[in-house]
């Protein structure tokens, strides 16, 4: 085979293998979910690595339907927006599952844009609540404020505007469990995962 042959047939399926690889479509590394809300969009990338027990309670909320219809009940400028456990009523949503085990130990920070979840004083009680952060809260960091911390499970991709407007909306307040309730509803209308 001549030289100059040899080089033609190289360049044709190096061409050939190029096609074939622009053609092969990449998973993507972690499982992406798209919020859709009242306010907008939300593209959250799920770390499963780092905190496999909770992406896969959120999936499990997820792939159930439960969080259609829920709404952000907390929203904090400076601090964070907090949804996912009541109705538009007010009313808690029901089809909660059983709290599981905080990962906040998995080396995750709660910087602006990280999703994780919420919880009461009991570290271990998180369900189906969680919050976005808007800031970076490092005393929501492990081992702060309580020896626990909060569990980032994953990370605003695209939307951060919509969450930002979502903090930024008037607020009231409606007994002691709202005290920073938004006027106009926010509404989760649903969670798919992509």
């Amino acid at each position: 085979m001549s030289r100059r042959i040899f080089l033609i047939v190289v360049t044709l399926l190096a061409a050939a293998g190029m096609v074939f690889a622009a053609d092969t479509v990449q998973k993507p590394k972690n499982p992406v979910v798209v919020m859709e809300t009242s306010f907008g969009n939300v593209k959250i990338e799920l770390f499963e690595k780092e905190a496999p027990v909770t992406v896969k309670n959120f999936l499990e909320y997820t792939k159930s339907g439960y969080y259609a219809n829920t709404i952000f009940h907390r929203v904090m400028p400076g601090f964070m927006a907090q949804g996912g456990g009541f109705t538009a009523r007010l009313a808690p949503k029901p089809g909660e599952r059983a709290p599981i085990r905080n990962e906040a130990n998995n080396g995750l920070k709660n910087d602006r844009g990280t999703i994780a979840m919420a919880r009461t004083g009991d570290p271990n009680s998180a369900t189906a609540q969680f919050f976005i952060n808007v800031v970076n809260n490092d005393m929501l960091n492990r081992p702060s404020p309580d020896g626990f911390g909060y569990a980032v499970f994953g990370r605003v991709i695209d939307g951060m505007k919509v969450v930002d407007r979502i903090v930024a909306t008037p607020q009231v307040r409606k007994n002691f469990e709202f005290e920073n309730l938004p006027v106009e509803a926010v509404v989760i209308k649903s969670v798919k995962l992509q």
